[in-house]
């Protein structure tokens, strides 16, 4: 992600405390909250985002839902997406009780490049492990892994794929000899500390 394209700290501090709100507006009332009427310019650009809902204080995955591609400006973008994760379909909806015993992270992607190669085994060398998110597009077929989960998971780069094209419902070795297009893109990460709490960067680096 270019330097230009990066959300200062207090931006970031604003879009998790946005996708809060609207999670809380819409675990009470099952409508999202309109975007506000304030808010800083840069947060209308349009951008990919992903709100990951994460348990206090294990941080077990609780939600994540998002916008790959830059359709819609980043201050809608986070709404919806924040909604969204709240009624993830992995999990059962989240309820009220719950709004004190999670924290958010929030994702602003930058747009997917296709990774082009030559021949399949050459992905391997075209990813890096604590940059880059992959988005995997086969016919009707199609997965997503935030740039955090290969980290999280310590994940080699072949795992990453393998684990990619199983969560498509493909085979694990589906890039090595499908006509699979692999794209692959970057993310400035915010969370909370705690709930209701402090927002911090995330440096994914820090992690390896």
């Amino acid at each position: 992600m270019s330097r230009e394209d990066r959300l200062s700290l207090e931006e970031g501090g604003f879009l998790i405390r946005l996708a809060r709100k609207a999670i809380e507006k819409f675990v009470s009332t099952l409508s999202p909250p309109s975007v506000p009427e304030e808010y800083p310019k840069a947060l209308s650009n349009k951008k990919g985002v992903f709100v990951t809902i994460l348990t206090y204080p294990n941080e077990e995955l609780r939600g994540c839902i998002g916008i790959v591609y830059p359709i819609k400006p980043l201050v809608k973008g986070v709404i919806e997406a924040a909604c969204s994760a709240a009624q993830d379909p992995r999990f059962e909806p989240l309820t009220k009780e719950e709004l004190k015993k999670i924290i958010l992270e929030v994702s602003v992607l930058s747009e997917p490049k296709e990774i082009e190669v030559e021949e399949p085994n050459d992905f391997v060398n075209k990813i890096t492990i604590g940059k880059d998110g992959l988005l995997l597009v086969y016919g009707g077929y199609s997965s997503v892994f935030l740039p955090q989960v290969p980290v999280e998971q310590n994940w080699s780069v072949k795992e990453y794929l393998e684990n990619l094209c199983l969560k498509a419902g493909l085979p694990f070795d589906a890039w090595l000899f499908y006509p699979i297009k692999l794209y692959k893109f970057q993310a400035q990460i915010f969370k909370e500390v705690e709930p209701e709490g402090k927002v911090v960067e995330v440096n994914l680096s820090e992690r390896l």
